[in-house]
């Protein structure tokens, strides 16, 4: 998180459509540095705070939240509707699949569905950017600090939707390659972060 925060730092006066991005930033530094403070110190910790599961959980609802609201910000006229219910959805969903199915507390695990399905939604976002973007008459340019964000939340969703899905059943029996994949999760944030950093250059008022 912190390439970002270094060109926001750079180019401090960012437009109000990018205010869900910046949020965005620095919560997710706070629960990034909170999920690597409990791995480190979860012997010293209370039983109930020593895994980290948890804050995976909230760090997917506040990305789909903070993500969809831009998506939403930028007032594309396309699918308007369907990108505010889909936020509801998505709401109606946290809460029955963690009222029923699943604990948001789990010691041994995050929510593998609640993740994929993020990623999925998002996903869905970021294609009908795209689309709406191919059919508008307006030239695409390289310059656009939302075809940066957009671009990088793609890469992030898709190559990391497999490794959510099926990441916990991987941890069970087949632990080293589990470990391997989330390396590839870690890369792909890496360059979310980059994409996310170039948009902040472009986009200063």
């Amino acid at each position: 998180m912190l390439i970002p925060l270094t060109f926001l730092y750079i180019r401090k006066k960012q437009p109000a459509v990018n205010k869900p991005v910046i949020i965005y930033i620095w919560i997710a530094l706070l629960l990034n540095i909170g999920i690597d403070l409990t791995w480190k110190f979860r012997t010293k910790l209370p039983v109930q705070f020593q895994s980290n599961n948890y804050l995976y959980n909230i760090h997917s609802i506040v990305r789909f939240l903070l993500f969809s609201s831009y998506f939403i910000r930028l007032k594309q006229p396309f699918l308007t509707k369907t990108k505010k219910v889909i936020q509801v959805i998505f709401a109606g969903f946290v809460i029955v699949n963690f009222s029923v199915y699943q604990h948001f507390f789990d010691y041994w695990q995050f929510s593998s569905l609640l993740l994929s399905v993020e990623a999925a939604l998002l996903l869905f976002y970021c294609i009908q950017y795209y689309l709406f973007r191919i059919n508008d008459d307006e030239e695409i340019s390289k310059n656009q600090p939302d075809l940066w964000i957009v671009t990088g939340l793609g890469i992030y969703v898709t190559v990391n939707f497999f490794i959510f899905l099926l990441y916990n059943k991987l941890t069970v029996h087949l632990q080293n390659f589990a470990v391997s994949l989330w390396n590839i999760h870690n890369i792909a944030f890496i360059i979310f972060c980059i994409f996310i950093a170039k948009a902040f250059y472009e986009s200063e008022l």
